[in-house]
Formats: C-alpha cells, structure tokens, sequence
C-alpha cells in the first residue's frame, strides 16, 4: 500500500537536477508534495509538473516560490556565486512573509583557511578559497534570520555510484589519464543515500541550527580514493601527488552539538559497501 503523501509540507528543492539535489528529490517525493527547480532543457523534467526551469543568472526565484508556496526550501543551487546571494535574499524574504523554513547545502569549505584541526558546528567559520567565501556569504545572511526556520547543512565530499567523482574517477581509468590525489589531505566523506535520509529525519522532526553530516572517522585523501578504485575497478590506475601543504591540513566537519541518532551516523567504510553493490 502507498503511504499517504503528509501534506503539511510543500518542499521545494532547488537544483534538483543535480547529483545531490536529485537525490533529495527521490527520497523525499514519495513522502511530501515535492517540487524541484532544473537548469538546462531536458525532455524529462519538462513532462514533468513538479519540475520547473529555473536559472539562477536570470529567472526572478519569486515566480517560482509564488507558484509553488513552500512550506520548506531545499537549497542545493549551483552556478553564478552573486547572482545565488541575490537569490538567497529573496528567498529569506519570503521565508520570513510566509514563516516558512529554508534548509541550506553548505560545505565543509567554509573551513578551509583552518587546517590544523577538524571544525565542528560552532567553529568561526574562515575560507582561503572563492567558494568558502561565497559559501560563508550565504550562511551569514541565513545566521542573521529567526533560529528555528534556518538549517545549515555543511558536507564533506560526497560520494555515491552516480556522483560526479565516482563517474570521473572511472573516465579517467578507461582513459588510462592520473588520477589527483592529495596526500596530506585529512577529511571526513559522506554519501548521497545517507545524506538525503538525514535531510529526510531533519524535516520530520521539525530539526533546526547548523549540522555536520559528514561521517565520524577521518581519512586520509590518496587512501580513501585508492580504497575505493580497488572497490570500482581492477584497472591499475595512475596517480598524480598533489602536496599543497608540507604538513597535514584538515578538511572535516565533525558534529559535537547537534549530532544524529546513531542509526544516522556513517562511517567511511559504508562508502566502499555502497559502491561494491
């Protein structure tokens, strides 16, 4: 039997078109009524009426929000870092009109100017990078709004059988073309099967603040990703030694104030179970 689609929540997911945006998408339409934002043309999101085109560089968010009157917003936007800003200050407009809730993809970037240390949810948040600043940007916009309707999601890599770095990694061995890996890279990783149940928890129990959804051991980056080519494929691949530092540099977003029920809770090795499938 079906379950009844809960209709308390109209949740709309921007980027839906996306690796992770998708993903959300899947897990959630079954449950809610679930719209999704696209970029560029594509025949199935066309046909479909929960889907609609949306380019951040052009298109005014308000006509969308005004079709759509979300109770929840997903934000999982990529694309133009200014024309996204303008973007999430309307969208905290009508979040505030309409006291409506906005959960937000972040990223563990927001930390990359500290290296010597993983970050948890209260850390002061510093970048080196564009993106981290851009990301930074957006969460202090959002840090500004009404507590209980503001989620900030920060991710660590992400990886799963149909994201991009998996599809990569598998191009560049069919290619026989090395493969980046950063040796003295320390990180947390996370999958998109885990993080869109999460989402999916956080929506149910009505959940707010800043989370860190990455999983609870760290690894090291030439490690993980040699672990998982063993796990995808038996061509012997190439690598390329990226040193950006001499020392270990941290990029892993631990939680210590809003952590998950256990049954929540990753830990890398799952990564390599998933992709064994």
């Amino acid at each position: 039997m079906k379950q009844e689609i809960d209709k308390k929540h109209r949740i709309l997911i921007l980027g839906a078109s996306g690796f992770i945006g998708e993903a959300i998408y899947k897990e959630l339409c079954s449950y809610f009524r679930t719209y999704g934002t696209y970029r560029t043309d594509n025949y199935g999101f066309d046909k479909n009426q929960h889907y609609f085109q949306y380019n951040v560089e052009e298109d005014d968010i308000f006509e969308i929000l005004d079709i759509v009157k979300p109770t929840i917003i997903v934000s999982a936007l990529r694309g133009n870092f200014s024309a996204q800003v303008i973007a999430h200050a309307h969208i905290s407009e009508y979040i505030i009109a309409y006291n409506a809730k906005l959960i937000y993809l972040s990223s563990a970037n927001v930390f990359d100017a500290y290296s010597k240390f993983p970050s948890y949810e209260l850390d002061k948040t510093l970048s080196h990078s564009m993106y981290g600043h851009f990301k930074i940007k957006i969460e202090n916009l959002l840090l500004r709004m009404p507590k209980k309707q503001i989620v900030i999601i920060r991710l660590p890599m992400v990886f799963g059988a149909q994201s991009p770095r998996i599809k990569e990694i598998k191009a560049f061995l069919k290619e026989g073309l090395p493969i980046e890996v950063f040796p003295n890279l320390v990180m947390n990783v996370t999958t998109d099967t885990k993080v869109t149940q999460q989402i999916h928890y956080i929506i149910n129990r009505n959940k707010y603040g800043v989370f860190h959804l990455g999983s609870n051991d760290l690894v090291h980056h030439d490690d993980f990703i040699k672990e998982i080519i063993e796990t995808i494929s038996t061509i012997k691949p190439l690598f390329k030694n990226v040193y950006t530092t001499n020392e270990e540099r941290y990029l892993a977003v631990l939680p210590k104030n809003n952590k998950l029920p256990k049954h929540l809770q990753l830990d890398s090795s799952e990564i390599f179970k998933e992709l064994a499938v």
